[in-house]
């Protein structure tokens, strides 16, 4: 056939299809399923809607103007796997390719014409989801989970796409991010904001506009003279720098990565072998080709302290755009039949010497911030855990990268929308994820910025971000009082980082989401299987963030009711049976915020200006008890950003209360880590018969301690044990 014989144009894009038309499909059925979840990115319902009356599921990063929410349309990520739940068991199937991909899902509970048809005329099941992938290349290979329950297919696709690594533990604090802080006045005027107003915060972000024109690991010598000056700044008050790095290149002659990457061969080359020229942030630009390991080798040693001058162990990383972005590109991507490096094989010659962009595309983005991630590690001798966050997101993401749901706008909808969203990449393995708090474009008023506060401080990634054409709005520009529900919710952040902290290394062994749908835990409670606008963090506290404008009470489901379960307030500690859905009054201050009674959860009350500064604080232990009288927890504490937990040295806890004693044990006793952190008092919520004595056993030491009754006589608190958190301790109660 004659060369272009295929090809496609579509307004001034042509796509040459040197291969021709090419796809590859396969179905399934999922029986006694009630619904189909996962394939992130979309704005869409956490439950999968059948698509037979519309588009399908579209998997194809890209990077979106203004997206619009209930879309199947593509976004910047793409995640091809899928989960069902029904009453009698779980399923999941991973779709191993990484080409644009588009899925349509048949549910044959949904009472349309067609499926009762359908019904009607294959005498299928009431209980069946139908779903289809499609690839316009690659083989066939699929991966297949089962299990009883939804957290045991989580758990296999994690355990096979790997499980998230331990963060630095700042990074589940509060970031301050925008587009941009336009030099190293702005960056100490917004860091001293924070003190002067008494908000916590960890992270100061610093967009596009800190490079010399554009060009990455560079510095704009008028508005950044003294990047180390500033970054010291900010670690003297145990805070960090992160910097973006984008994957496009800017093609100036003398700068340094260009002139490296044109006479070393690593770009991305176009359909005729040529270097690959597109249009992004810094004007004509080319792209590096990270699937090369040579190309990847180069670009993770850019990030060595003596190649990128000015930063540290204290300055990590952001690689927007990498999906990849190419702003004069068919749909603002890199063309489909653009060439990348393909390992040499014998007899892979001509059109086999190369991957066309098309079969790899949703995998640009991964072995980017792959290579990031390696010089990351490799910059400081693989001691220092790094941070990165990515937008284009792909299965294994989690292993190298944070993730957020992109350039939303501050409406209430994209606020509401990032709950289903987190909830489907958390199902996906990346449970790292969170919104831009308060809307990228646009700009929020006073209730929405609250309400975003209060929903992101009870997300995984908290951080605020806003597009450079809108009014700042740092939380100290608004009125006073709607500052000061800002520092209230990020000050309730703070107060349980040792929570999440330990979230997430529970997540790094097993895999399982931290942000997490009820019917993960009540896979039985069949009105939980499309909840999607309240969630749970781990198996301990359920939130239901508020999502509408001017209301005075919301609709919580309690789940739980066939075990008993009650669910605290975490403020009143006052206990509600579980009985399905419950309306509960919401004020400016407050969204409904529950601790499961049976769990035990930790917080430090003494909310300083960073998280690094609480290390040492006390604890307060929140003991929520069960129908039975009892409850339990873990605590993983290390000193939060090396490595040196895998040589023991941290400590994971378990939390037990029973009637007659409460114990603190270590799960590994081979591992122990020198905390200075010491219990300051114990809430026990629920008690129905105080003890009247208390006494703390810890080491060869004996202590009496005080005890005092609140709330009805039903919430006990003992006062000061101050046993330390570095040793086993137990408390014995007598009657």
């Amino acid at each position: 056939e004659e060369e272009g014989t295929w090809g496609e144009s579509f307004k001034s894009h042509h796509d040459s299809k040197p291969r021709g038309n090419e796809a590859v499909s396969l179905d399934f059925s999922f029986p006694d399923a009630d619904n189909v979840y996962g394939i992130p990115e979309h704005t869409d319902k956490f439950a999968l809607k059948t698509t037979t009356s519309g588009e399908p599921y579209r998997l194809f990063n890209l990077d979106v103007f203004e997206y619009e929410l209930d879309s199947r349309m593509a976004l910047y990520g793409a995640v091809p796997v899928m989960y069902s739940h029904g009453p009698k068991h779980s399923a999941g199937v991973f779709w191993h390719n990484s080409a644009e991909t588009w899925v349509d899902v048949v549910n044959y509970a949904d009472s349309t014409v067609v499926s009762s048809l359908v019904n009607l005329v294959t005498g299928g099941q009431k209980r069946r989801v139908d779903a289809r992938f499609i690839s316009e290349s690659g083989i066939v290979d699929v991966f297949v989970f089962l299990g009883e329950k939804p957290a045991d297919v989580f758990r296999q696709y994690a355990m096979l796409t790997g499980p998230a690594p331990l963060p630095p533990k700042f990074s589940l604090a509060y970031h301050q991010c925008r587009w941009n802080y336009v030099d190293e006045a702005d960056v100490r005027s917004v860091d001293n904001g924070f003190d002067e107003h008494d908000i916590p915060a960890d992270v100061i972000w610093l967009d596009i506009e800190y490079t010399d024109r554009k060009k990455y690991f560079t510095w704009d010598a008028l508005k950044f003279p003294n990047p180390a000056e500033m970054v010291a700044n900010l670690t003297s008050k145990g805070r960090k720098l992160v910097t973006i790095i984008d994957p496009h290149v800017k093609r100036e002659a003398g700068y340094f990565l260009h002139e490296d990457a044109t006479d070393l061969g690593y770009y991305v080359k176009d359909k005729e072998g040529k270097d690959y020229e597109g249009w992004c942030w810094p004007g004509s630009s080319s792209y590096l080709d990270f699937f090369n390991p040579v190309v990847s080798k180069y670009y993770a040693e850019r990030y060595s302290f003596e190649n990128f001058p000015g930063t540290s162990k204290d300055v990590h990383i952001w690689n927007d755009m990498n999906e990849p972005s190419v702003f004069n590109g068919p749909e603002i991507t890199m063309p489909k039949d653009c060439r990348h490096y393909k390992p040499p094989q014998d007899g892979n010659d001509g059109l086999a010497a190369f991957w066309e962009h098309r079969h790899v595309h949703n995998e640009y983005g991964l072995w980017n911030i792959r290579a990031t991630h390696d010089g990351m590690l490799q910059r400081a001798d693989n001691k220092y855990r790094p941070f990165i966050l990515t937008r284009s997101a792909f299965a294994g993401t989690q292993r190298y990268a944070a993730v957020w749901t992109g350039d939303n706008m501050a409406e209430w909808g994209f606020l509401a929308v990032s709950v289903p969203m987190c909830l489907s990449l958390a199902s996906a393995g990346i449970s790292f994820c969170g919104s831009d708090v308060g809307g990228f474009f646009k700009y929020p008023e006073a209730e929405l910025m609250t309400r975003w506060y209060q929903a992101g401080a009870f997300q995984p990634f908290f951080r605020a971000h806003s597009h450079i054409e809108t009014k700042r709005r740092e939380p100290w520009l608004y009125e006073p009082a709607t500052t000061a529900l800002l520092r209230d919710a990020t000050r309730r952040r703070y107060a349980l980082i040792d929570f999440w902290y330990t979230l997430f290394y529970e997540h790094s062994v097993d895999g399982l989401p931290v942000m997490r749908a009820l019917f993960q835990e009540y896979p039985s409670e069949e009105d939980t299987y499309t909840i999607d606008d309240q969630y749970l963090l781990g198996n301990k506290l359920l939130v239901r963030p508020v999502v509408e404008p001017g209301v005075s009470n919301v609709k919580v489901y309690l789940p739980g009711a066939a075990t008993r379960t009650l669910w605290y307030d975490v403020d009143t500690y006052h206990a509600y049976p579980a009985n399905g859905y419950l309306t509960f009054d919401v004020t400016l201050s407050k969204i409904p915020v529950f601790q499961r009674g049976g769990s035990v959860v930790l917080r430090k009350e003494r909310v300083r200006r960073s998280s690094a500064l609480m290390a040492d604080d006390p604890y307060t232990i929140v003991v929520a008890l069960d129908a039975n009288g009892t409850s339990e927890g873990s605590l993983y504490i290390d000193d939060g950003e090396t490595y040196d937990y895998k040589n023991n040295k941290y400590i994971y806890a378990k939390l037990a209360y029973e009637t007659g004693s409460m114990t603190y044990s270590f799960v590994n006793e081979k591992a122990s880590y020198p905390t200075r952190s010491w219990v300051e008092r114990i809430v026990i919520a629920g008690i129905k018969n105080p003890p009247k004595t208390a006494k703390l056993v810890q080491g060869d030491k004996q202590t009496s301690l005080q005890m005092t009754l609140h709330k009805g006589n039903d919430v006990l608190v003992v006062r000061k044990p101050a046993a330390s958190m570095a040793q086993p301790w137990k408390i014995i109660f007598s009657y």
